[in-house]
């Protein structure tokens, strides 16, 4: 790596083999984030070749936690979480007091103390949102009460890792040389609880008050920047004069942001850069694995993955099963949470700075969660199957025989193909991609599945089969043709109708198999003249 261009050589090394091995990954169905995580073993120092500079990746990857967190703020639902609180709060409280449990008592065999093996076995309990989420929406469960159950479950372990995260400075410090332990711990609770007050009190009123300023000066770019300032510069105040984590303050304005109807707006503006952030997050983390573990502690490692794989889905689905739902629920939910990821690594990043977490406990949790990620399509594949065999009708085709149409994509174009549709009482089928969207959509009546249309699987759910036309709405073209494509192999009969934007994505998506390809803005032009 040139040492005149370590900034952006680690970029450049971190994204281009990120996005080598996401996308293998995506190909063998497996989450991108195993892809993302093996990039960064393969950059890192353990590994001969390109070596990145750990040290400014650890940079990057702090304002990956930033983002990451304040997303993971601003999806947060109080209602949802109420709705499945009888079986959701009490299950993560089980399931994570299991994990943390059986991870003291693999720390105690591998010789560590009580705090090494507290952090270790909160490492391996909480799940990750990224791989629970593509794991439901793959199979269109998301809106399911197992779907809701387990989305719920992963809010409440995601609380109680953030209480982690907030304690644990506090706690390795009042363990450390301190003459007043129970005041450094003291102190960092005053502080917290000034922070909370502070964004319940002002940020509450002065973010939304900011953002909807922003929105009234017409300019995208300044909400952009607003947003990005807001999560970044919250985070960094919560930290320079609160003391809190960094992840902390992005939660906090990101679940207050959540609350306010530009939400939405937020969250799809800022989407692009979260990512890109994301990934070099798993990048670093890659690059902090050792793969020698492998060799050198098999036994631990197998260990580990017992706990994440056997130990907390045995756990989970006891819960489950205890509080009167059905096989088939407890099935799915145990293996959705069959995995660790994004704050498993949080936390044992912050356990090793904070010299608790042994290097060894890190590798092994870093390993379990590769491991665990590449396994869990496979689980939740044969989960799925023995949850098979049930009453409930979840996928939207089954609800009726015959299907005439398909629409794809529920935005400004979708909502006026379907209202026409239904004045004309012309059975259709919606595919949109986006939880808010969807929820509309059921709202005004619409016949919905949730997922990406180009998936054969979301295709078939919808009843490609059946269908005589496939009406795609949504305004990209080019991913408009990776759609007509899959859906003229599933239906060679089918006749596709898509918009574009362009001479060259109207080329490309006749060469991908639709019917007929509609400009808006010819159109436009067309019917202006008309009028003249």
């Amino acid at each position: 790596m040139p040492h005149h261009t370590p900034l952006i050589g680690t970029i450049v090394a971190g994204l281009v083999f990120a996005f080598a091995l996401g996308a293998l990954a995506h190909r063998l169905r497996i989450s991108p984030i195993a892809g993302y995580l093996l990039a960064g073993v393969l950059v890192g120092p353990f590994t001969p070749g390109i070596v990145a500079d750990s040290d400014i990746a650890s940079e990057l990857a702090e304002i990956g936690v930033i983002l990451l967190m304040f997303g993971v703020g601003l999806h947060f639902s109080v209602r949802d979480l109420f709705e499945v609180r009888k079986v959701a709060l009490p299950g993560a409280v089980v399931q994570s007091a299991t994990a943390t449990a059986l991870g003291i008592l693999l720390g105690y065999f591998l010789g560590w103390n009580l705090m090494a093996g507290l952090v270790f076995g909160l490492a391996l309990s909480v799940a990750s949102t990224v791989v629970l989420l593509r794991a439901l929406e793959s199979r269109n469960l998301i809106e399911t009460e197992r779907g809701r159950i387990a989305v719920g479950w992963l809010i409440v372990e995601d609380i109680f890792t953030v209480l982690a995260l907030v304690l644990l400075p506090a706690i390795a410090q009042a363990g450390g040389q301190s003459a007043s332990p129970m005041m450094s711990f003291g102190t960092t609770i005053v502080k917290l609880v000034a922070f909370v007050a502070v964004m319940a009190l002002v940020g509450r009123r002065v973010i939304p008050w900011l953002l909807h300023w922003v929105v009234h000066t017409g300019s995208r770019e300044l909400f952009r920047l607003a947003v990005f300032a807001i999560a970044l510069g919250v985070a960094f105040g919560a930290s320079y004069i609160f003391g809190v984590s960094f992840a902390l303050g992005a939660f906090f304005a990101g679940s207050i942001l959540g609350e306010t109807q530009l939400s939405r707006r937020a969250g799809e503006e800022t989407l692009p850069l979260r990512d890109a952030f994301a990934v070099l997050f798993f990048v670093s983390v890659g690059m902090l694995f050792d793969p020698s573990v492998v060799i050198e502690q098999p036994l631990a490692l197998l260990a580990t993955l017992a706990i994440i794989i056997i130990g907390k889905s045995l756990a989970a689905y006891a819960i489950v099963r205890a509080f009167g739902r059905d096989n088939r629920t407890a099935i799915t939910i145990s293996a959705s949470l069959a995995q660790i990821g994004e704050f498993s690594f949080i936390l044992a990043n912050l356990g090793t700075d904070l010299a608790i977490l042994p290097t060894d406990g890190r590798d092994l949790i870093l390993a379990g969660a590769i491991l665990s990620i590449l396994l869990h399509p496979v689980l939740f594949s044969l989960a799925a199957k023995r949850a098979r065999p049930a009453s409930e009708a979840e996928p939207a085709a089954a609800k009726t025989e015959e299907r005439y149409m398909i629409v794809v994509g529920y935005g400004r174009v979708g909502k006026y193909i379907g209202q026409q549709l239904r004045e004309e009482n012309r059975p259709f089928v919606l595919i949109d991609d986006q939880a808010d969207v969807v929820a509309m959509a059921v709202e005004a009546g619409v016949e919905t599945v949730r997922g990406n249309a180009a998936s054969g699987e979301i295709l078939k759910e919808a009843g490609i089969d059946r269908s005589s036309h496939l009406l795609v709405a949504i305004p990209e073209g080019f991913e408009a043709g990776g759609i007509a494509e899959v859906a003229r192999t599933l239906n060679p009969d089918i006749n596709i109708i898509a918009r574009a934007h362009s001479k060259e994505e109207v080329q490309h998506l006749r060469n991908h198999g639709a019917s007929r390809v509609i400009m808006g803005e010819e159109e436009i032009a067309r019917q202006m003249v008309a009028a003249t």
